[in-house]
């Protein structure tokens, strides 16, 4: 799979940016204190995006960390690693919680009855400022009994489920201080043999 790169479209400006240097140094043209703010300003740009997209790179390969090993394998303390403390979570149901500590709980109640609930494969991936977007692939196996409340389970089906997913991070400091979670929960119940 071939991703976008900002560092291409970095590269990309920066030759432009340097064509156009070399042909404005072939044609003399006086120096003006607006052209030099000009060039400053373009440098700020530039150093600007380059610091940003090297963020988004770092970003982007933490969140393949945290699927591929951290939750997949559940590795909890490991969370604290990405995560803010104060981290506020947004999931599909319209519910949002706040802090890691609530945020490991709910990730764990995932793997009650599907233990081998994982994400494996991020097949789009993508970042602008503190914002980053990555798409999964949630699959697992109901396996074990799913517990509803006041004791009652619903008894496995043996059923596997296989759907898309999605991740919209804010990023600050460092750490997500935001995640929205995206994915179809009427598909996980049908796939699990729920509905």
């Amino acid at each position: 799979m071939k991703q976008f790169s900002f560092k291409s479209l970095i590269t990309a400006l920066g030759v432009i940016f340097l064509a156009g240097a070399v042909e404005s140094c072939q044609q003399p043209q006086p120096k003006t204190e607006a052209s030099s703010l000009d060039i400053d300003s373009l440098k700020t740009i530039a150093m600007q995006l380059a610091a940003s997209n090297d963020s988004i790179e770092r970003y982007l390969k933490i969140f393949d960390e945290l699927d591929f090993d951290v939750f997949s394998n559940q590795q909890w303390d490991r969370l604290k690693e990405s995560h803010a403390q104060d981290i506020k979570v947004y999931w599909p149901d319209g519910h949002m919680s706040q802090g890691i500590e609530v945020h490991i709980d709910d990730l764990k109640k995932l793997f009650v009855h599907a233990p081998d609930t994982r994400i494996k494969e991020h097949p789009i991936k993508f970042g602008s400022g503190n914002y980053t977007l990555v798409t999964g692939v949630f699959e697992g196996t109901f396996t074990k009994p799913m517990p509803i409340g006041n004791g009652k389970f619903i008894p496995p089906t043996g059923k596997a489920f296989k759907m898309p997913m999605a991740t919209v991070g804010i990023w600050e400091n460092g750490v997500m201080k935001e995640e929205h979670l995206f994915w179809d929960n009427q598909t996980y119940a049908k796939q699990i043999g729920l509905q």
